[in-house]
């Protein structure tokens, strides 16, 4: 499962490109409780997105329209961003943008993998990363939409030392590839790899990899974001033993999912 330890070759990070803000700021406020909070004039309009607690669940910026399209980035913990950089162009990626320092934070890179699915690194300093995942309205799961999962697996593992193996299903309708850090079993897994041509609505949109929040109630939060501006790409929909999921896009195009988990079995 998810942590926030901070395990190399884990989501560390998660953060969303909007070409507004504001109105970001107000969907997910009101479909998740969220609340944004501006980092400061020298993170260039950076900001973060909180529970009522206080506990950071995501990162957001303005992306002008045109410079980039809206979605959410996944960031994976690395200890060197510029040695993960040069994995990234030897194994075929695209480095979009170099290693870059963040404010006295620690260092962030933008890559797309040889598919031309978009992520990023984080190389911490004094900040880690997220504060709270696996609870209601934070990030639980990820999974990554390719065309080619062998591929994709042979590029992250060279790059992130990221291992997969194939699992059954827990209603024993078929298999999923899931994914763990290096060295990690399936108790420390972060997400699964699904082939594209297998799931109808990722393939209209093409590849990516989508984040998943927990929810109370996976009905009410699809009908809220409805209400809301976003768009129900996917209605509810039960998987035995998993969960009940929906999957979703706020009123600017940026897909994400949510599920509310069937409770683990003693």
């Amino acid at each position: 499962m998810l942590t926030t330890r901070g395990t190399t070759g884990s989501p560390d990070r998660l953060d969303l490109a909007t070409p507004d803000l504001k109105g970001a700021e107000s969907f997910y406020g009101a479909l998740f409780g969220w609340r944004f909070g501006p980092a400061g004039p020298e993170a260039g309009g950076h900001g973060t997105f909180r529970l009522q607690d206080g506990r950071t669940v995501a990162g957001a910026t303005t992306v002008p329209p045109g410079q980039a399209p809206p979605g959410w980035t996944l960031s994976f913990r690395t200890p060197d961003a510029d040695v993960t950089a040069a994995a990234v162009r030897d194994g075929g990626g695209t480095v979009l943008i170099e290693p870059t320092d963040v404010a006295g934070l620690g260092r962030t890179a933008v890559f797309a993998d040889p598919a031309g699915v978009g992520f990023a690194v984080w190389e911490p300093g004094p900040h880690s990363g997220l504060d709270v995942v696996n609870e209601p309205y934070s990030l639980s799961w990820t999974e990554l939409y390719t065309r080619d999962p062998a591929a994709a697996m042979a590029f992250y593992g060279a790059v992130l030392g990221i291992e997969s193996s194939s699992v059954p299903w827990p209603d024993g309708t078929g298999s999923y590839l899931l994914l763990t850090p290096p060295g990690g079993d399936d108790d420390s897994s972060f997400g699964g790899v699904v082939p594209l041509g297998s799931d109808p609505v990722e393939a209209a949109d093409g590849p990516c990899w989508e984040p998943y929040f927990e929810v109370p109630d996976t009905d009410t939060t699809a009908a809220r974001a409805r209400e809301f501006g976003g768009t129900v790409r996917l209605a509810p929909t039960e998987t035995g033993g998993v969960g009940r999921f929906a999957k979703l896009t706020d009123p600017y195009g940026a897909r994400f999912a949510v599920i509310t988990s069937t409770p683990a079995q003693p």
